[in-house]
């Protein structure tokens, strides 16, 4: 078996067939055809059915996908692992992200790589949910990946690192709510319309959630694409919830925000299949976990400072810290 076999089968599974896997290779068709009756020679198994002019995967082929994936995955791995010596970090690495995630921490891991690993590459794939951003590392086609989830990832050979907990926001038009302050109770929901994305999303899955227990909830129009809910919110279709990555956007894009109290939070969590990396990748990871960690310690410090003014003021003097003027803090 070579690795050619292994490239060749794996492009006419993602591309739906002989004829689109030859033109994105840029190979003869025969050649192709010849290569992957070699590989099903070898295995002893039919990969494809050829059903008129298109190509099925069989049974075998199915569960050849994902390990053909892992093992290319793999050999990236080792050669880049060698060629890294001495040379720095350098290639290409397959981030899985659900949207919120995708939007921080990912933006801001990659624009750390580009200053302190320039000869790296950050291919992003969007996904709709925790479980599908699992499903995409451990089938091999993404090597890492960033979302929110309330319980830990789990997978055979997944290897989970836990990096904040993200806050849950309120977006609505300016001027749509009158309340003193930059939180709201959930009750303020109560009567509201909302623009909402689909199901199997976590913020779905937190309106769901408030409409069962708030009642008085209406989907005013629903978003497959999460990229539309800011506009359609600042259209005036109805409210948004939002994870706190959209903050800094939805305040320049004109809406007002709000943080909730008590605050609604998930996890969010990086994850990728244990093993060897490449370089490309293992830089991601440990800037990863190094923006989550100064991002803890910033926090940890906002903190104390905090306390330490408190503590200062004079007894009886109002000791309730300013908000943030974006009021997101």
């Amino acid at each position: 078996m070579e690795r050619r076999q292994l490239e060749y089968f794996i492009a006419i599974v993602e591309h739906g067939g002989f004829t689109a896997a030859a033109k994105a290779l840029h190979v003869a068709q025969p050649s192709l055809s010849r290569s992957i009756g070699k590989l099903e020679h070898e295995l002893g198994v039919t990969l494809f059915h050829r059903v008129g002019r298109h190509a099925v995967l069989s049974t075998a082929g199915e569960a050849l996908a994902d390990r053909a994936r892992l093992v290319l995955r793999d050999l990236d791995a080792l050669r880049a692992a060698a060629g890294a010596i001495g040379d720095g970090a350098a290639g290409r690495v397959d981030v899985a992200a659900t949207s919120s995630s995708g939007l921080e921490p990912v933006t801001s891991v990659i624009a750390e790589l580009a200053r302190r690993h320039p000869g790296v590459t950050v291919s992003t794939s969007s996904a709709m949910s925790a479980a599908e951003v699992v499903a995409m590392v451990l089938q091999g086609r993404c090597e890492v990946g960033v979302c929110g989830s309330a319980e830990r990832p789990s997978g055979q050979g997944l290897v989970t690192h836990h990096l904040r907990d993200e806050e849950f926001l309120l977006v609505v038009p300016p001027g749509a709510l009158d309340v003193p302050g930059p939180s709201v109770s959930p009750e303020v929901l109560r009567g509201m319309r909302f623009v909402v994305t689909k199901p199997a999303t976590a913020v779905r899955a937190l309106f769901d959630r408030l409409a069962a227990t708030v009642g008085d909830m209406t989907i005013a129009a629903e978003a497959g694409d999460r990229g539309v809910v800011l506009p359609m919110v600042l259209k005036g279709i109805g409210a948004g919830l939002m994870p706190d990555g959209w903050s800094d956007l939805a305040v320049r894009a004109g809406a007002d925000v709000y943080r909730f109290d008590p605050p609604e939070r998930l996890p969010q969590w990086l994850v990728h299949r244990g093993g060897p990396v490449t370089a490309a990748t293992r830089a991601f990871i440990d800037t990863t976990l190094g923006t989550a960690q100064a991002g803890q310690d910033s926090m940890a410090a906002r903190s104390e400072s905090l306390r330490s003014t408190q503590n200062s003021l004079p007894s009886g003097s109002a000791r309730t810290a300013q908000p943030d003027p974006s009021g997101f803090r």
